[in-house]
């Protein structure tokens, strides 16, 4: 065999073992994410509430960042939504709050994101508010 097509061979064996890596790599990326899978700007919010509501000190950090990944499990994103947004404007006066407070769907989704946010902040050590 020649140098010259040694040299070949090692570089027909590199160019299929980085094709196969590349389509394991696309493979993955082509899956759906996981339904739990919030955006990352969503998460910040909530981290960046939570820390305000237990007293605006860095240190609730990684605890309310506990909180939302422990959120994350028991709800997909647009869940996340739907019920967060039933929690948060069920208080609302007028007419505007009753499409929030009204429906009994939304009552009961807003009282499920309530418990599961409530025992989060307990599970991850966030200071009552």
């Amino acid at each position: 065999m020649t140098m010259q097509s040694l040299c070949h061979a090692g570089v027909t064996v590199r160019l299929l073992s980085a094709s196969l890596l590349c389509s394991v790599a696309l493979a993955a990326a082509a899956a759906d994410p996981p339904t739990n899978d919030f955006p990352t700007s969503a998460r910040v919010e909530y981290v960046y509430r939570c820390m305000t509501q237990s007293g605006g000190e860095l240190s609730t950090l990684y605890q309310c960042s506990c909180v939302i990944d422990e959120i994350a499990k028991q709800f997909s994103y647009d869940e996340y939504v739907e019920a967060s947004t039933f929690s948060n404007y069920s208080s609302l006066a007028g007419e505007r709050g009753a499409l929030f407070r009204d429906p009994e769907e939304g009552r009961k989704k807003a009282k499920h994101f309530e418990d599961v946010q409530r025992a989060a902040r307990k599970r991850c050590g966030v200071p009552e508010k």
